[in-house]
């Protein structure tokens, strides 16, 4: 079963099954009522265990919030890096030295 459950409605099985573990219920037949494995039941408890509904939204919008800037932060990564590739000079043998030697004396210059 690839069933995907919304935060709102494992809050919701959580709460559930905790009532049913309070009148007595054993772990085994609890998830076996929720429709969910033994395991998932001890998952979803490590990490949703004490949140609320609106607690469990907010996480999850600065989840999403988190994900954007890091998008943002890795495509400012890839601009800078094409500036600096860009700044380079393509030619390094072809720029103009300063401070160069002044010609040699007793060559004369080729005429053409």
């Amino acid at each position: 079963m690839n069933k995907r459950h919304t935060p709102e409605q494992i809050i919701r099985k959580l709460r559930q099954a905790d009532e049913k573990l309070a009148a007595g219920t054993s772990t085994p037949e609890v998830a076996k009522q929720l429709g969910i494995s033994e395991a998932t039941l001890h998952r979803w408890r490590n990490q949703y265990g004490g949140m609320k509904a609106d607690a469990m939204k907010r996480s999850k919008e600065l989840e999403k919030e988190n994900a954007r800037l890091k998008k943002i932060v890795a495509d400012q990564a890839v601009d800078i890096s094409i500036l600096k590739e860009v700044r380079r000079p393509l030619r390094p043998a072809l720029t103009v030295r300063r401070n160069s030697p002044p010609p040699h004396p007793y060559r004369r210059p080729r005429c053409a």
